[in-house]
């Protein structure tokens, strides 16, 4: 038996006729697939403009430079927020300091976000949402302080009918192999403010086909949109039998749990109570690809500094992932869910 991979495109065969007419039409940069791509995306999650670009490190960079922060900037962010983001605020001359996060939904806290702007001075926050995540009961933008919501983990989770994406002046989200929209590659930067619009449209006037989405990849894109809701519905019923199994354990799941949250399933992150390497060879004995969940995290910079990262860092120690997306077969299924009522 073949190990069953930590993660497969939702993408069919029938899903590649969309690239091939692309190619003939011979017109595979940017062009107007992008075009279409970028408004129904932003009509999706409710913004009025945006750019797509080929990758999130693009967008997030484009995203900053149109907030035209003052240089030297101090920019804060979550200590499980992915390592690149150091890299990206870096490359701007601007530095990154880094807050705890919240027990109830894993996210930058309220408390965190205070201290970062009120005594640390930083002129924005980068909102990344980890594993479905998103932060209910918190207000960024109360800080007075622009807020870059990354929603590539996130897009589609939803609690009292609040719904990633609703927390930042500016949203990001990443379309790479692993996401819950997939176009093979790209990220997609949107807002509502038109100087947004206007600093967006001069800052890529001399390097927009350069760094904007090809229509091939906005072709891939435009498919999962159309499947997205599918791809939900069955991203949340796995989620919700990986829950039921994990009540088996004395494990606890990361993040929120409350009834009214809707999950877009993009990853199941439990934190243990045992050694994350222990439970990962005890997986693969079964066949099961897992992986410690914020392994390439800010955090891992960070690994011994408990009193200042008291709730993030337990979670980068012992959380792990496993295989969840929507074209699981149901033998494949059976054996995760039997793997994750065992978990030692």
């Amino acid at each position: 038996m073949a190990i069953i991979p930590f993660y497969k495109p939702t993408l069919r065969r029938k899903d590649m006729d969309a690239v091939l007419q692309t190619m003939v039409d011979e017109r595979i940069g940017p062009g107007e697939r992008k075009n279409l791509f970028l408004k129904e995306f932003c009509d999706r999650i409710g913004f009025a403009h945006g750019v797509a670009l080929r990758t999130v490190i693009d967008a997030m960079i484009c995203g900053l430079k149109i907030l035209n922060l003052p240089e030297g900037s101090r920019i804060g962010t979550g200590v499980l927020a992915p390592s690149y983001y150091e890299d990206v605020v870096r490359s701007l001359g601007y530095e990154l300091l880094l807050g705890d996060i919240d027990k109830e939904h894993g996210c930058l806290s309220q408390a965190e976000a205070d201290r970062l702007v009120q005594e640390e001075g930083c002129k924005a926050l980068l909102l990344h949402e980890p594993v479905c995540q998103i932060p209910f009961g918190v207000d960024y933008k109360e800080l007075g302080v622009p807020v870059m919501e990354d929603i590539s983990q996130s897009i589609g989770s939803s609690f009292e009918e609040r719904n990633a994406g609703s927390w930042g002046d500016l949203v990001v989200c990443s379309f790479e192999e692993d996401g819950v929209v997939s176009c093979g590659g790209g990220a997609a930067l949107v807002f509502n403010e038109k100087e947004h619009k206007t600093a967006a449209t001069e800052l890529l006037s001399n390097t927009g086909s350069h760094v904007e989405l090809p229509d091939m990849n906005a072709a891939l894109g435009l498919i999962q949109l159309a499947a997205l809701d599918e791809h939900l519905h069955r991203r949340r019923e796995l989620y919700s039998l990986y829950t039921k199994s994990l009540m088996k354990t004395h494990h606890r799941l990361f993040g929120i749990g409350h009834i009214d949250f809707e999950p877009n399933g993009y990853g199941f992150c439990t934190t243990l109570d045992s050694k994350a390497e222990d439970v990962i060879a005890f997986a693969k004995k079964y066949e099961v690809s897992a992986k410690r969940t914020f392994a390439d995290s800010l955090a891992s910079h960070h690994q011994e500094a408990f009193e200042t990262y008291p709730v993030a860092l337990p979670a980068f120690h012992r959380s792990i992932s496993l295989p969840i997306y929507p074209f699981l077969s149901q033998s494949d299924l059976q054996v995760i869910l039997k793997v994750i009522a065992h978990l030692p």
